[in-house]
């Protein structure tokens, strides 16, 4: 299993695709399948039978997951997108935005 550079609540960028420029936080993180979801991103629909939780059915959107590589971390500092280096301060190992040097998270 790899790591990813981003990690649930993390606001993202999208670098390619069909929703190339599109901004959103991260709901979900999928490591094992170097997968992300991303609020707002890559929405599809879904037909969903009608159950006892959701009497109704129909037709529902819904974020789909892509590819942790199509999407950048945001830089608190610029809002722009960045890549992230790790540094240890005050004895914990953090995130911190490459363009600013600034602590992420």
């Amino acid at each position: 299993m790899m790591k990813l550079h981003v990690k649930k609540g993390d606001t993202v960028i999208v670098a390619s695709g069909k929703d190339k420029g599109k901004t959103g936080k991260v709901l979900l993180a999928l490591p094992a399948q170097q997968k992300v979801v991303v609020e707002g991103v890559n929405v599809v629909k879904k037909h969903v039978k009608p159950s006892p939780n959701n009497t109704q059915g129909g037709i529902e959107e819904r974020e789909a997951a892509i590819h942790a590589s199509k999407v950048r971390l945001v830089d608190p500092e610029s809002g722009k997108p960045t890549r992230v280096r790790h540094q240890i301060v005050d004895g914990k190992k953090v995130r911190v935005g490459v363009k600013s040097g600034k602590v992420i998270d």
